[in-house]
C-alpha cells in the first residue's frame, strides 16, 4: 500500500530533522532555548504564500501570523495579542503586512454575496474599498482592479498596526518597530515592497489616535 500524503508529512520531517542533526548536531538544542525574531510577519493563510519559504528564513528568524486576507482588525485579539507580544516582548524591529495577489478573501469581498459566518470579516476589506471606492470604480481592467484592493488592503492594515498603543510607545522610545507593506507576487515569486513612508502615516495618526498630550508631546520632539 502506497503512503498517504498524511503519512508523507512524517516521513518529510524525519528527513528534515535528519538532515539539520547532520549539518549541526546542536541544531535542535539551540532552537529550544529561546527565539529573538527582528520581524513580525503578518499574512494571508492561502497555502500558496508561505512566510518564511518566501522570505527564504530559518526557523527562529520570523514570528508569523496569518488569517484570510492578512486583516489587523483592532477587535481581533489574535492579531492584536499577537502584535503586543512581538513588540513589547520580543522586540521585533520590522513589522510585515504581506498581502497576496489573486488573493481569495479580496475577491470574495469584491463579490455581492452572502458568505455566512465571512460575511463580517470581509466587511474589514469591503471598507476597504468603501474608502478608495473612486480610484478602484476608475479601473477598467477588473484583474488591475482586483490586484490594486490587495495593495489598498494592505496599506490600510499597515494603518491599523500603526495605530496601535504598543507599536507608536515603543518607537517613540527605540525608534523600533517600522512597519511595512508587501505585496507577493504569485505570478513572478516576487516580493514587492509598497514603500510606506512609516513615519508620515504614524505622524499623521498620532494627531488622531495619540495616547495622551504626553505622549504626542515626546512623538513630536522624537521627530
Amino acid at each position: 500500500m502506497s503512503k498517504s500524503s498524511y503519512e508523507t508529512i512524517f516521513e518529510n520531517n524525519k528527513n528534515w530533522v535528519e538532515s539539520k542533526i547532520s549539518n549541526n548536531p546542536t541544531f535542535f538544542e539551540e532552537l529550544a532555548k529561546s527565539q529573538t525574531p527582528e520581524y513580525l510577519y503578518i499574512g494571508c493563510s492561502d497555502s500558496r504564500a508561505t512566510a518564511e519559504e518566501l522570505m527564504g528564513a530559518k526557523p527562529g528568524e520570523v514570528f508569523v501570523h496569518r488569517n484570510i486576507a492578512n486583516v489587523v482588525n483592532s477587535l481581533d485579539m489574535s492579531a492584536a495579542s499577537v502584535v503586543e507580544y512581538a513588540v513589547s516582548h520580543l522586540k521585533v524591529k520590522h513589522i510585515i503586512v504581506c498581502g497576496h495577489y489573486n488573493c481569495g478573501g479580496v475577491k470574495a469581498a469584491m463579490t455581492p454575496q452572502d458568505l455566512g459566518i465571512l460575511n463580517p470579516w470581509l466587511r474589514n476589506i469591503r471598507d476597504v474599498y468603501r474608502t478608495h471606492q473612486a480610484e478602484l470604480d476608475g479601473i477598467e481592467d477588473e484583474g488591475k482592479r482586483y490586484d490594486r484592493l490587495v495593495e489598498l488592503n494592505v496599506v490600510e492594515q499597515c494603518i491599523n498596526v500603526i495605530k496601535m498603543a504598543c507599536v507608536q510607545e515603543r518607537y517613540i522610545m527605540e525608534e523600533y518597530p517600522v512597519v511595512h507593506g508587501w505585496v507577493f507576487d504569485l505570478r513572478t515569486g516576487k516580493i514587492i515592497d509598497l514603500e510606506i513612508d512609516f513615519e508620515k502615516v504614524l505622524k499623521d495618526i498620532q494627531k488622531i489616535y495619540n495616547l495622551s498630550e504626553d505622549e504626542w508631546v515626546m512623538s513630536r520632539r522624537a521627530h
